[in-house]
Formats: C-alpha cells, sequence, structure tokens
C-alpha cells in the first residue's frame, strides 16, 4: 500500500466527515501521550536526569509578574524521540526526520496479556501477525504504538525499570518489555513510518545488543519511548501528532506526542 504524503493525509482526515477540518480540530477528543518532565521524570540510569532551575518566580518592582526557568537533561528521558542517528551512523538526526513519519495515522498492538507474565517479554513477529489476522495489514507510512501496560508503573522507577540504581552498572539490572528483531524486521517491511513503546525502550531492559534499535534505525524508522496513556487509544483509527525538540544534529529529544481519537 502506498504511503499518503502529508497534505493528502490532511485531506483526508478533513473529508471524513462533514464538518471542515478546522471544526473537526477544535471539537475533537485528544489524549495527551507525554509525561510531564519533573524531578520524577525516569532517564537511562546513565543519563542526566530533568532538572529546573527558577531564575525568576516574583512580583518586579514595576508591579507585574515574572517568571522564568533554565532547565538541563539528558535528550534521552521522559517521553522522547530516539532519531535513527542515535545507533546507526549517517542516518536521520532530530532535525531531519520528515514529518510525514511524525505526523501519520496510528495503530495500538497490545501485549499487556503477555507482559503479565514476563517482565522482560519481546513482542515477536507472531504477535503482529496475529493483530494483521484480526485488523487488516499495518498500512505504510503507519505509526505502530506497543501497548504493554508499563505506564500503570511511571513513575515508581523500581517498577518501571526494574531498579533504583544509576550509573553504569545498574544497565545489567534493567527489567522491562520491548521487541524482538523478528518484529522489527517485519514492521520495516511494512514500511511503518515510526514505532512507539510505553517501556523505557524498544529493545527489552537486558538487551546488550539493541538491535532493535539497530535495524529500524539503519531503515530510518525513528522511535517513541515512553510514551503515555496508551490504554486510552483504540487499536486503529487514531491520528498522531509527535513533535519533538528540533535539536539541530540531536540523536533524539524531548517529545511532546498527542492523538486525536477517530
Amino acid at each position: 500500500m502506498r504511503r499518503l504524503p502529508l497534505a493528502a493525509a490532511l485531506l483526508l482526515l478533513a473529508s471524513c466527515s462533514r464538518p471542515s477540518l478546522t471544526e473537526r480540530l477544535v471539537n475533537a477528543k485528544w489524549v495527551d501521550l507525554t509525561y510531564p518532565f519533573d524531578s520524577t521524570t525516569i532517564y537511562w540510569p546513565t543519563a542526566q536526569p530533568f532538572h529546573l532551575t527558577v531564575v525568576s518566580a516574583k512580583r518586579m518592582p514595576g508591579g507585574w509578574y515574572y517568571a522564568a526557568n533554565n532547565f538541563a537533561a539528558a535528550e534521552h528521558g521522559g517521553t522522547h524521540l530516539d532519531a535513527p542517528v542515535h545507533f546507526v551512523e549517517k542516518r536521520h538526526t532530530t532535525d531531519e526526520i520528515p514529518l510525514s513519519q511524525l505526523i501519520a495515522p496510528a495503530v495500538v498492538i497490545d501485549v499487556k496479556r503477555q507482559t503479565d507474565s514476563s517482565v522482560d517479554y519481546r513482542v515477536h513477529q507472531s504477535d503482529i501477525i496475529s493483530w494483521e489476522a484480526a485488523h487488516g495489514d499495518i498500512p505504510e507510512g503507519t505509526i505502530v504504538l506497543i501497548r504493554t501496560g508499563w505506564g500503570s508503573r511511571w513513575p515508581d522507577r523500581a517498577r518501571y525499570l526494574g531498579t533504583t540504581k544509576t550509573g553504569a552498572a545498574a544497565v545489567a539490572e534493567l527489567h522491562f518489555p520491548g521487541l524482538d528483531l523478528d518484529a522489527a524486521r517485519l514492521l520495516v517491511r511494512r514500511r511503518v513510518a515510526a514505532v512507539g513503546i510505553d517501556s523505557p525502550s524498544i529493545d527489552y531492559g537486558q538487551s546488550t545488543t539493541y538491535q532493535v534499535h539497530r535495524r529500524l534505525f539503519a531503515s530510518n524508522v525513528p522511535a517513541f519511548e515512553n510514551v503515555a496513556h496508551l490504554d486510552e487509544l483504540p487499536v486503529t483509527g487514531a491520528f498522531v501528532i509527535a513533535l519533538p525538540m528540533k535539536i539541530k544534529g540531536g540523536s533524539g529529544g524531548p517529545l511532546r506526542i498527542v492523538a486525536l481519537l477517530p
């Protein structure tokens, strides 16, 4: 199936019902799939966490109130984008990812039953094939979101990551679900726009070779990690807008991702 250009996709969205596009967007139900960034935001054990420094939060001598802050954090933490260059040289950086891969129809593949049985569960090709048997082939240009149920553990670091430790040694203690290499290969063959997940990484916690990152990113398929509230999305029919901070040359960045419900 051909991928619809972004403009065509938006026109199709507008033509789905009698109301104008403006009316539909104003009256639609939106779901925010983004966790706030604060002192509780979960980052990789080796990454710099989010830190907010208050510059001003007071009334000025002239009588008006003035607030301003500085913030610092790693690119990869909280709800964020992984750009393909994160694991594959000479692939898209954060600012190079086409909007058509960040704004697109979405499908949700639910594996909560499987992750209830194994915290280290890896989504297999068979999970995707079973989903397609029930809902049809995943169309080219789709954003695929993996619902593991891990969002119910946020922001409890022990339950979400498997450890509260930080530093390089803590990486060996990580336990959470992700994808298997065969699933990544299938999604590449389906020519999906992007892959998102409600756990810390598209590779499962005990991965040491990050094969899923490497396979998707070799084909310039970006990833969204720590996506929030996937339990509020339907299996098909949502339209996702996932806009990261546009860091020139970046390997990722904080992501504001929302979904328009059908």
